[in-house]
């Protein structure tokens, strides 16, 4: 077994524990997402209940095989892992201060910006003339070229965009002074974040959870990449994405990367402010200021 799946799975077992305890939002008037903190302090009783069994947790069954595997093969591997979960249950909620918590975010996204993005599966150095032949289609026009990129994509297990070269500009040009931002993915129940990073043409993303239990070691659940090439002479960008489908599937994906152009393509400056304060001013940056953005927007709950 790779060190690698065993790093997944600790983050799994970890993960599994901190959605039981609530850590995700729950939509109820009043309740207010939790992520560790930043927890308001009448929310401290949200997770007083009977501890559950590693086998009565709701997501168990997802990681189940693979846990009964380490259990048995890496007894010491498991234990270490209980143990982590153990200690995140020994923690009181909002003990953290958020300027420390937005601090950490920022160390680890910063190394997870500068890993290759070979590992996880996904390509390295991904061209776009291992994907369109850039010679053929130098006489078409920008529409056709954009209807020839949606064509190829559109029977593949991904997500891919058009975008105009003065929007991708901005978004390049607020990238490089705000590398770093929180994104909210909404899920069944509440709110799943994730950290994005950029590394000059590339967007990655991995759970929040992920870069809490590994650290530098998160591997990317998804990555855009965004190709300039045609923007001078087109006036287009062509945007294409691979993913870790044992995370996240299509409809998640685009959620993510409709974010991306929400809060770094935007002409609001009121919206941008909140990429701002999180890389600038981490200790006047909300975690609900994003949710309230996104329910404000009407970006839709994203299912399978």
């Amino acid at each position: 077994m790779s060190d690698r799946v065993e790093s997944k799975m600790a983050a799994a077992m970890v993960h599994m524990c901190c959605l039981y305890r609530g850590m995700l939002a729950v939509r109820n008037t009043g309740i207010r997402p939790l992520i560790p903190g930043v927890a308001p302090l009448q929310l401290r009783a949200f997770s007083v209940r009977k501890e559950p069994t590693l086998e009565e947790n709701p997501f168990y069954s997802k990681y189940g095989d693979k846990i009964a595997q380490l259990r048995r093969l890496k007894p010491q591997e498991f234990e270490a892992c209980i143990e982590k979960r153990r200690e995140l249950k020994r923690q009181p909620l909002g003990q953290s201060q958020q300027a420390e918590f937005i601090k950490l975010i920022e160390e680890e996204s910063e190394k997870l910006g500068k890993r290759a993005s070979g590992s996880g599966g996904f390509s390295k150095d991904k061209t776009l003339g291992s994907i369109l032949n850039v010679d053929m289609v130098k006489e078409k026009t920008a529409e056709e070229i954009g209807q020839i990129w949606m064509h190829y994509f559109a029977t593949k297990d991904t997500i891919c965009a058009i975008i105009p070269g003065e929007k991708f500009e901005t978004m390049s040009d607020r990238g490089k002074n705000c590398p770093t931002f929180l994104y909210a993915l909404p899920q069944e129940e509440g709110y799943e974040f994730f950290v994005g990073q950029w590394s000059g043409n590339e967007l990655h993303f991995t759970s929040l959870i992920n870069v809490q239990t590994i650290g530098q070691n998160a591997p990317s659940q998804l990555i855009l990449y965004h190709y300039p090439e045609l923007q001078k002479d087109k006036g287009i960008v062509l945007m294409a994405a691979e993913m870790d489908h044992k995370f996240l599937d299509v409809t998640k994906a685009q959620c993510l990367a409709n974010q991306v152009q929400l809060f770094y393509g935007t002409q609001h400056q009121e919206t941008f402010h909140l990429v701002e304060l999180f890389n600038h001013k981490p200790a006047d940056f909300k975690h609900m200021s994003v949710i309230a953005k996104l329910e404000q927007t009407g970006i839709s709950h994203p299912r399978a």
